[in-house]
């Protein structure tokens, strides 16, 4: 029985990732719609920038 080994020892890192995993703190969902809202924020301005960008090379390239 060579698999009897392998199962226990798969077992224990089973349980020490999962006892890893448990003492990490969760995130409330106050903290998440901030972040959210920081995100969509930040990528707003980014579509803004590449909005202004494409609208300049636009009315640039017109010009000649």
């Amino acid at each position: 029985m060579t698999r009897g080994n392998q199962r226990d020892q798969d077992r224990l890192k089973a349980q020490k990732k999962a006892a890893a995993s448990a003492k990490k703190p969760k995130e409330s969902a106050a903290n998440l719609a901030k972040r959210k809202e920081a995100d969509a924020e930040i990528l707003r301005q980014k579509q803004k920038l590449a909005a202004d960008k494409a609208a300049a090379e636009a009315g640039g390239s017109n010009k000649k």
